[in-house]
Order: structure tokens, then C-alpha cells, then sequence
């Protein structure tokens, strides 16, 4: 089923007499791909509004992630929470949508210094589980009253409505980009090393380790941005932040680019086997956690507070380490009895059940996935 209007959309999950699988480009499914009804949304295409002056963009959900990025280069504009790409890891096809990327709250590594995807949402459209068109927020900023429905449907996996468009808040593309990378440093290190970057002056707006970078050597990574100037002195004054260590700057932009487009889709683990885990924990206790993972591959995002683990198959991380203060999210694995997401403590469970009844009261809509 594969709509071409929001009404047509409606139609199919008002009449839908079994639960379905929302898919946009199917590039980010997570769980098990049963045998329930397909609901393609990329059919729902288009720019519906563009005001770069105004930095606002109103288009359909099941819009090329490409396409967007295209129309926001052309005006030197981008998305600022940069949405991370999961074909690598999920082997999958297809092209990302722009829908999927919010459903998902798929944010990169910009997230530490300008926010996640839910930060740019300025207003949705969706239908929810009874066919119902429900619009909230608008093209503003700090224009919702009531439930912030903006917010709640990122991230919800099209557990509660599936979006047909979005409003989203774009920012100015930088003129230039540097990375100050620091060779040969352990967990401990690296960890530190990112805190003394982030609480620096400096705008840091990436901080990054893989402890096998290319050449086999544990890199750490500090990205910094903006106007050639400011980005040429800031690389110099961050290295300088760390004379007990070897740093050096790379200020290629093709370079920096292809570097972080590594750590945004996790390239290291493409085409490797195994199972892949997302960890979101206190930067702080990320050596500890990483060294009890047992892991075949590590990268650390968010300055330590984002783990990707890829472990032998079959291994269920969150039996392995225990409660731990955090988030760990089954991305990769072909043991699908494991639950994708981290369990919801009972208070948290609860408010989820009855936003789900509310939104989704047949119980159609991806049912399961954020549960089971």
C-alpha cells in the first residue's frame, strides 16, 4: 500500500482490518520484518515550503532525506541535528526519507553542541491510529499549546501516527570545517580528553573516538566549524589544549566531511558481522561500561555519552551488563526475541501504554516495536 495523498493515507488505516509495518524508505527498520501489511509512506513527496530567509522548511514526509539536503545546499542552508544514515549497518536498501529520520529521531553528532532531530521540529501533520488527520505546532518557534505533539512524535517509531509532514527549523551551512585529531589514546583518555574539548571556548561541535581507526590506531576526533577565520584559530588553540599528547589538525573539507559521515553512520562496523548495540549512558562511565561490553568494535560519540558496540551474534548486552544508569537499543541482530528497545521503567511504561491507546486505541500501528 503505497498512498499518494494524506486523505488516501488516512483512508487505508481507517479501514486497515489488521495491524501494519510503517515503512518509509525502509532504510532504518529495526525489529523483525514479519509478515503484516507494508504502509509505504514514499508516496507522500515534495517540498511543500521553503523559506530560507525565515530558515523554515515545510515538506512531506516521504521525501528523499537527499533531496532535502540538495534543496537546503543550494541556498547554503543544512540540517543542523544531522541524520545519521543506517544503511551501512542495517545492510539495508533504498533511500532514507525525511519522515523516517524524524520518526526515528535519528540526530548525529552535531547533537552535543546544536541539539538533537526533536529541537528542529517546528510543527506536524500525521494520521493516528483510528485515520484521523491531526495537525500541531505550525512554522515558529514556541507556537504550541496543549500536548507538544511536535516533540512526542519524533522518535515514536510511527507508534502513535504516521507523519505525512514536517516542519522543520534549518540553519546556514558553515564556510569551513576542521577536525583536531589526537592519535594512540585508551578509553580513559579519550574520554577526558573530549570532556576538556566540550568544556572549552571553543564551539566543539563534534567529539568522537574509535578506538581502530583506518590505520588500525586508536583517533580521537574534535570537530569544529563556522567561518574560516574563527575555525582556523580555534583548531590551533584546541591542539594546543593538549601538549601531553600527539594532535594534528586536518582542515580538508572533503576530508573532515568523509570523516564525520564515518562516525554519523558508524562506518567502521559496515560489512563486519556480528550484532550492533547503542548505548546511551553518562559520558563519564563510558570506559567502565565500554571494558565490560566484551566488544568486538567500539566507536564513542557525544563526547562518551553514545556507545556503539558491535558484539559476537546472538549476545544480548543488556543481560551482560546489568542495570547500568543508561539506554541500550538492539540495532543489528538476528536473535529477535531480544526487544529492540531498553525496558521502560513501570511509571515511564505506563504513560507510554496510554499515550499508545490514545493515539493507536486498535493497536495498528508498528504495535510492538517499542515493547517487545
Amino acid at each position: 500500500m503505497r498512498p499518494d495523498t494524506e486523505a488516501g493515507l488516512a483512508d487505508i488505516i481507517k479501514g486497515a482490518p489488521e495491524p501494519l509495518r510503517i515503512r518509509g524508505g525502509g532504510t532504518r527498520s529495526l525489529g523483525p520484518m514479519d509478515a503484516r501489511p507494508v504502509l509505504d509512506t514514499s508516496g507522500l513527496a515534495g517540498v511543500s515550503l521553503y523559506e530560507p530567509g525565515a530558515l523554515t522548511l515545510v515538506v512531506k514526509a516521504g521525501t528523499a532525506l537527499a533531496e532535502v539536503e540538495a534543496a537546503l545546499a543550494a541556498e547554503g542552508q543544512r540540517l543542523a541535528f544531522e541524520p545519521m544514515d543506517h544503511r551501512g549497518v542495517l545492510g539495508t536498501t533504498g533511500a532514507p526519507t525525511i519522515g523516517g529520520a524524524i520518526a526515528a529521531g535519528a540526530s548525529g553528532p552535531r547533537r552535543i553542541q546544536a541539539g538533537a532531530a526533536r529541537d528542529f521540529m517546528l510543527g506536524v501533520r500525521f494520521v493516528d491510529g483510528s485515520g484521523t488527520v491531526v495537525s500541531n505546532g505550525g512554522r515558529v518557534m514556541k507556537n504550541v499549546t496543549g500536548y507538544d505533539l511536535v516533540k512526542l512524535l519524533t522518535g515514536s517509531w510511527g507508534t502513535l501516527g504516521v507523519l505525512t509532514e514536517v516542519s522543520l527549523k534549518v540553519l546556514p551551512a558553515p564556510e569551513a570545517a576542521a577536525s583536531v585529531l589526537i592519535d594512540d589514546l585508551d578509553l580513559p583518555q579519550a574520554v577526558t580528553a573530549m570532556s576538556r574539548a566540550l568544556g572549552s571556548p571553543f564551539d566543539v561541535t563534534g567529539a568522537a573516538h574509535v578506538p581502530a581507526g583506518p590505520d588500525g590506531a586508536p583517533v580521537t576526533l574534535l570537530r569544529l566549524e563556522g567561518f574560516a577565520g574563527s575555525v582556523r584559530y580555534r583548531a590551533g588553540e584546541l591542539a594546543a589544549l593538549y601538549p601531553e599528547f600527539a594532535t594534528r589538525i586536518v582542515d580538508d573539507p572533503v576530508q573532515v566531511a568523509q570523516d564525520w559521515a564515518g562516525i554519523r553512520d558508524v562506518g567502521a562496523f559496515h560489512g563486519q558481522p556480528g550484532d550492533v548495540w547503542r548505548l546511551s549512558c553518562r559520558p563519564s562511565s563510558a570506559p567502565d561500561l565500554a571494558a565490560r561490553l566484551n566488544a568486538e568494535g567500539l566507536v564513542l560519540d557525544w563526547g562518551g555519552g553514545l556507545i556503539w558496540a558491535r558484539v559476537a551474534q546472538g549476545t544480548d548486552l543488556r543481560a551482560r551488563l546489568g542495570p547500568f544508569g543508561g539506554h541500550a537499543t538492539r540495532v543489528r541482530q538476528a536473535d529477535t526475541a531480544v526487544p529492540v528497545f531498553h525496558p521502560e521503567p513501570a511509571p515511564v511504561a505506563a504513560i507510554s501504554a496510554a499515550l499508545r491507546t490514545r493515539f493507536d486505541p486498535r493497536g495498528i500501528l508498528n504495535p510492538g516495536l517499542l515493547t517487545a
